[in-house]
């Protein structure tokens, strides 16, 4: 420590006072370490029952026997994780362990205040550097200041109380990955909680990660299918793309996401879901959901729920980024959807205001666009030097009646290569997904589109437009020539089609099969109430009578003229069959 003028000074504790003898070698460590003479006082402490504590300004040299163990344990944890037979290596740890003199910088809690602790004494420590306190709880820097710093707690901030002591770690927070992962539901910081044992982790990576630059990438122009006819065809996302799905609450949100998830099955894509502020009875819901389905088989789940502090709900999206960029940087493609940044955005304005930071608007903190931005900004296609890894991330935002003009939205939409907007109205009204197409937009478009699929979608966002212009229009006309009827029974059939239920992803050929049946009018006159029987026998009877174009489409991505012309025929004849009752029956 440093006295009233700036002189440093050393403290020499234990539990019985020292011999002059030892005291004359601890000044004479001093004068050598500080190249100077230090002023040294001694003070009893009955805890260091074994050994001394030395403190010089903010370094602290530790030979007792709490000092010591925490060194070997410190040691042990240098053993690289994962290790099938972890005995050996141990022992070799033991065997070669030497205890060192080595400074290091404690500190001291000045209070505690929820999930927040103020540390004075540790004048060096960094932004996002992990703290550990002597009850065995640790924290993360957050604010630094002139003479203490504040820290967010991983743990009850009841175990911690003012006095206690702090010490650096010199290490940020990370997050522990591998393939043993896979399957799994983990907390934010790795753990486990699925009730299936202990995971091998084949490493750690930092959760707070810088994004790969503008050379590491490569153009986004590989889709990431959802399995959804009303996005893959309209609104199509690549791999490495950042795609918005924003809505009110109730609107079929997170049904996009688990849909987009259950269509990458077979496609050797990782997907991550991340649970952020949810009820634990929804996530258990959701994972039994997945599994059934054989999802889980190439998921993982990072949950942090409602009932989880806000701390942990702040880094449950960049500890699933970082799980995801262990994929991704092992040449992997990875599908990492965030279920919902608005309750991350609390999360961390909870955490700002306790931190004591300046509120702006909403009483979100000047940084929070920073929050998002460099969270989205690590999905990327990695260039092949690289391994042409891709991590595509679909982010979830809540608004509130409708209103994207909010703080959170804005700032998240102006981060994302697009966004698909959830309509209530259309929702309610049984069109589900309810994808509003005047309001989404794929800022990557049919780049992130197989030619197939770009082919046969064809005009159909502009048919769409022309039937909601005409529909506003006509609404209270009932005298209508049959060229508008038959205008306004097209794109009916066009807004049925896009009708889907969950858990029902479509394969690139059903989808092809079915945008070019419609957009050759070959279902303009099915009834309405008919069309979803139509639909389904449609597909069955394709598959039976063209398998082999069914797997073409799938395997080649293309689809040439005469594929389009066997469609088309093999459709008005089953529509023939179709009117004249021969198949359809429920």
């Amino acid at each position: 420590m440093r006295d009233a003028r700036g002189t440093l000074t050393a403290t020499l504790r234990s539990a019985q006072k020292p011999t002059p003898q030892q005291l004359e070698r601890f000044s004479a460590f001093l004068e050598r370490t500080y190249q100077r003479q230090v002023p040294l006082v001694w003070e009893k402490d009955d805890a260091l029952r074994v050994g001394f504590r030395l403190q010089a300004g903010s370094d602290v040299y530790d030979w007792s026997m709490n000092g010591r163990i925490r060194q070997f344990q410190d040691c042990l944890r240098q053993i690289p994780p994962g290790q099938d037979d972890i005995l050996p290596l141990m022992q070799q740890a033991i065997e070669h362990w030497q205890p060192t003199i080595v400074p290091e910088e404690i500190g001291y809690v000045l209070a505690v205040d929820s999930e927040i602790a103020t540390v004075s004494g540790l004048d060096h420590a960094q932004y996002g550097e992990i703290l550990m306190f002597s009850s065995g709880i640790k924290g993360m820097v957050q604010d630094l200041r002139q003479g203490e710093l504040s820290c967010i707690l991983f743990g009850d901030s009841e175990e911690i109380a003012a006095g206690s002591m702090v010490r650096r770690t010199l290490r940020t927070a990370a997050m522990p990955v591998g393939d043993g992962f896979l399957g799994r539901v983990v907390d934010a910081t790795g753990l486990p909680v699925d009730g299936k044992g202990r995971i091998q982790a084949e490493s750690c990576r930092p959760i707070e990660n810088p994004a790969p630059g503008i050379l590491d990438r490569q153009p986004v122009n590989r889709p990431m299918e959802t399995g959804l006819l009303a996005i893959d065809a309209m609104f199509p996302i690549g791999r490495g793309q950042r795609e918005l799905i924003i809505g009110d609450r109730q609107t079929g949100k997170t049904a996009i996401a688990l849909d987009t998830i259950l269509n990458q099955k077979g496609k050797n894509v990782v997907c991550i879901y991340v649970a952020i502020g949810q009820k634990t009875s929804s996530i258990a819901q959701m994972v039994e959901n997945l599994s059934r389905r054989g999802a889980m088989d190439y998921t993982v789940v990072v949950t942090a729920p409602a009932g989880a502090s806000a701390t942990l709900q702040y880094i449950a999206p960049y500890a699933g980024c970082a799980l995801g960029e262990y994929f991704m940087y092992k040449g992997r493609d990875v599908l990492i959807v965030y279920d919902d940044l608005s309750k991350h955005a609390i999360a961390y304005r909870t955490l700002s205001l306790l931190l004591e930071r300046s509120p702006g608007r909403e009483a979100f903190p000047g940084d929070v666009f920073y929050l998002h931005s460099r969270l989205l900004e690590r999905s990327a296609h990695l260039s092949d030097q690289l391994g042409g890894g891709s991590m595509t991330a679909l982010p979830i935002v809540e608004t509130q009646a409708g209103d994207v003009s909010a703080y959170i939205p804005t700032n998240i939409i102006s981060i994302t290569d697009g966004q698909i907007f959830l309509e209530s109205d259309l929702f309610f009204s049984g069109q589900r997904p309810a994808v509003n197409v005047g309001l989404s937009v794929s800022r990557v478009g049919g780049d992130a589109q197989t030619k197939a699929m770009k082919s046969a979608a064809g005009a159909i966002r502009l048919d769409l437009a022309q039937y909601r212009e005409m529909a506003v229009f006509t609404q209270f006309s009932s005298d209508l020539d049959e060229a508008t009827r038959r205008q306004l029974t097209y794109g009916q059939g066009l807004m049925h089609l896009l009708r889907q239920p969950q858990y029902a992803p479509l394969s690139q050929h059903q989808q092809v099969i079915l945008l070019v049946s419609a957009l050759s009018h070959v279902m303009q006159d099915i009834p309405l109430d008919q069309l979803d029987v139509f639909r389904r026998e449609l597909l069955a009877q394709m598959e039976e009578e063209a398998p082999d174009l069914c797997q073409r489409i799938d395997r080649t991505g293309q689809l040439p003229k005469e594929d389009r012309e066997e469609i088309v025929e093999l459709a008005r004849k089953f529509l023939k069959s179709f009117q004249a009752g021969g198949k359809h029956g429920g």
